[in-house]
Protein backbone atom coordinates (compact mmCIF):
# COMPACT_ATOMS: atom_id res chain seq x y z
CA UNK A 1 0.00 0.00 0.00
CA UNK A 2 1.13 3.52 -0.82
CA UNK A 3 0.37 6.38 1.57
CA UNK A 4 -0.10 9.80 -0.01
CA UNK A 5 0.31 12.80 2.32
CA UNK A 6 0.50 15.57 -0.27
CA UNK A 7 -0.38 16.47 -3.82
CA UNK A 8 2.52 16.75 -6.30
CA UNK A 9 0.58 19.07 -8.60
CA UNK A 10 -1.97 18.78 -11.40
CA UNK A 11 -1.77 16.88 -14.65
CA UNK A 12 -2.45 20.08 -16.59
CA UNK A 13 0.58 21.85 -15.08
CA UNK A 14 3.27 22.26 -17.81
CA UNK A 15 5.93 21.22 -15.29
CA UNK A 16 4.44 17.70 -15.14
CA UNK A 17 2.61 17.31 -18.46
CA UNK A 18 5.67 16.13 -20.41
CA UNK A 19 6.68 13.50 -17.87
CA UNK A 20 3.10 12.27 -17.58
CA UNK A 21 2.81 12.11 -21.35
CA UNK A 22 5.87 9.86 -21.66
CA UNK A 23 4.76 7.63 -18.78
CA UNK A 24 1.31 7.36 -20.34
CA UNK A 25 2.81 6.14 -23.62
CA UNK A 26 4.52 3.36 -21.67
CA UNK A 27 1.22 2.53 -19.85
CA UNK A 28 2.74 3.61 -16.55
CA UNK A 29 0.09 6.10 -15.40
CA UNK A 30 -2.38 4.70 -12.89
CA UNK A 31 -5.75 6.34 -12.30
CA UNK A 32 -7.53 6.57 -8.96
CA UNK A 33 -11.20 7.38 -9.49
CA UNK A 34 -13.07 8.93 -6.55
CA UNK A 35 -16.67 9.98 -6.28
CA UNK A 36 -17.64 13.57 -5.67
CA UNK A 37 -18.48 12.78 -2.05
CA UNK A 38 -14.97 11.39 -1.44
CA UNK A 39 -13.15 14.19 -3.27
CA UNK A 40 -13.93 16.60 -0.43
CA UNK A 41 -12.33 14.30 2.15
CA UNK A 42 -8.71 14.53 3.27
CA UNK A 43 -8.48 10.90 4.36
CA UNK A 44 -9.59 7.94 2.28
CA UNK A 45 -8.52 4.63 0.84
CA UNK A 46 -8.81 3.43 -2.71
CA UNK A 47 -7.44 1.24 -5.45
CA UNK A 48 -6.08 2.43 -8.81
CA UNK A 49 -7.16 1.04 -12.15
CA UNK A 50 -4.03 -1.15 -12.04
CA UNK A 51 -4.76 -2.50 -8.55
CA UNK A 52 -2.42 -0.40 -6.39
CA UNK A 53 -3.84 0.14 -2.89
CA UNK A 54 -3.64 3.77 -1.79
CA UNK A 55 -4.23 5.49 1.52
CA UNK A 56 -4.61 9.26 1.29
CA UNK A 57 -3.96 11.33 4.42
CA UNK A 58 -3.66 14.97 3.36
CA UNK A 59 -2.61 17.78 5.65
CA UNK A 60 -5.07 20.57 6.42
CA UNK A 61 -5.71 22.63 3.34
CA UNK A 62 -4.95 19.71 1.02
CA UNK A 63 -7.57 19.31 -1.67
CA UNK A 64 -8.31 16.47 -4.06
CA UNK A 65 -9.08 17.96 -7.45
CA UNK A 66 -9.66 16.29 -10.79
CA UNK A 67 -6.24 15.70 -12.33
CA UNK A 68 -4.32 15.83 -9.04
CA UNK A 69 -0.97 14.07 -9.40
CA UNK A 70 -0.68 11.92 -6.30
CA UNK A 71 2.62 10.25 -7.19
CA UNK A 72 5.23 11.02 -9.85
CA UNK A 73 8.25 8.75 -10.10
CA UNK A 74 10.60 7.85 -12.93
CA UNK A 75 8.75 4.58 -13.54
CA UNK A 76 5.11 5.48 -12.80
CA UNK A 77 2.59 8.10 -11.85
CA UNK A 78 -0.77 8.07 -10.08
CA UNK A 79 -3.38 10.63 -11.08
CA UNK A 80 -6.73 11.24 -9.41
CA UNK A 81 -9.88 11.52 -11.51
CA UNK A 82 -13.28 12.47 -10.17
CA UNK A 83 -16.16 10.25 -11.19
CA UNK A 84 -18.69 12.01 -13.38
CA UNK A 85 -21.20 13.92 -11.27
CA UNK A 86 -24.87 13.37 -12.08
CA UNK A 87 -27.42 16.12 -11.48
CA UNK A 88 -31.13 16.38 -10.89
CA UNK A 89 -32.48 19.56 -12.50
CA UNK A 90 -35.50 21.01 -10.70
CA UNK A 91 -37.47 23.67 -12.54
CA UNK A 92 -40.08 25.39 -10.35
CA UNK A 93 -43.35 26.73 -11.73
CA UNK A 94 -43.28 29.85 -9.55
CA UNK A 95 -41.41 31.57 -6.72
CA UNK A 96 -43.31 29.70 -4.00
CA UNK A 97 -42.38 26.34 -5.52
CA UNK A 98 -38.76 27.49 -5.85
CA UNK A 99 -38.63 28.43 -2.18
CA UNK A 100 -40.16 25.12 -1.10
CA UNK A 101 -37.79 23.10 -3.31
CA UNK A 102 -34.82 25.10 -1.96
CA UNK A 103 -36.00 24.56 1.61
CA UNK A 104 -36.32 20.82 0.97
CA UNK A 105 -32.82 20.65 -0.56
CA UNK A 106 -31.33 22.56 2.36
CA UNK A 107 -33.20 20.47 4.92
CA UNK A 108 -31.69 17.31 3.40
CA UNK A 109 -28.23 18.92 3.12
CA UNK A 110 -28.12 18.29 -0.62
CA UNK A 111 -25.27 19.83 -2.61
CA UNK A 112 -26.83 22.26 -5.09
CA UNK A 113 -26.01 24.70 -7.85
CA UNK A 114 -28.23 27.55 -8.96
CA UNK A 115 -28.95 28.37 -12.57
CA UNK A 116 -31.41 30.89 -13.93
CA UNK A 117 -34.82 29.37 -13.26
CA UNK A 118 -33.48 26.04 -11.96
CA UNK A 119 -31.99 24.30 -8.96
CA UNK A 120 -29.46 21.55 -9.71
CA UNK A 121 -29.01 18.86 -7.07
CA UNK A 122 -25.85 16.72 -7.10
CA UNK A 123 -26.99 13.11 -6.79
CA UNK A 124 -25.18 10.34 -4.97
CA UNK A 125 -27.12 7.27 -5.93
CA UNK A 126 -30.40 6.83 -7.81
CA UNK A 127 -32.24 10.05 -8.71
CA UNK A 128 -35.45 8.37 -7.54
CA UNK A 129 -34.28 8.75 -3.92
CA UNK A 130 -34.30 12.52 -4.39
CA UNK A 131 -37.46 12.64 -6.50
CA UNK A 132 -39.30 10.63 -3.83
CA UNK A 133 -38.66 13.41 -1.31
CA UNK A 134 -40.07 15.97 -3.75
CA UNK A 135 -43.08 13.95 -4.90
CA UNK A 136 -45.58 16.33 -3.29
CA UNK A 137 -44.23 19.18 -5.44
CA UNK A 138 -43.94 17.05 -8.58
CA UNK A 139 -47.42 15.49 -8.26
CA UNK A 140 -48.96 18.94 -7.84
CA UNK A 141 -47.17 20.17 -10.98
CA UNK A 142 -45.25 22.76 -8.98
CA UNK A 143 -41.82 21.57 -10.15
CA UNK A 144 -40.58 19.63 -13.14
CA UNK A 145 -37.44 17.48 -13.00
CA UNK A 146 -34.98 15.69 -15.21
CA UNK A 147 -31.60 14.04 -14.74
CA UNK A 148 -28.40 15.26 -16.34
Amino acid sequence: MITITGIVGTASDPRFAGRLHHLEHDDRVEILVVGEEDASRRRLRGKTDKGTDIAIALERGGELVDGAVLLLEDTRAIVLRKAQQHWLRLTPRDVDAALEAGYCAGNHHWKVLFEAGALLVATQGPAEHYVDRLKHLIAAGRIAWRTE
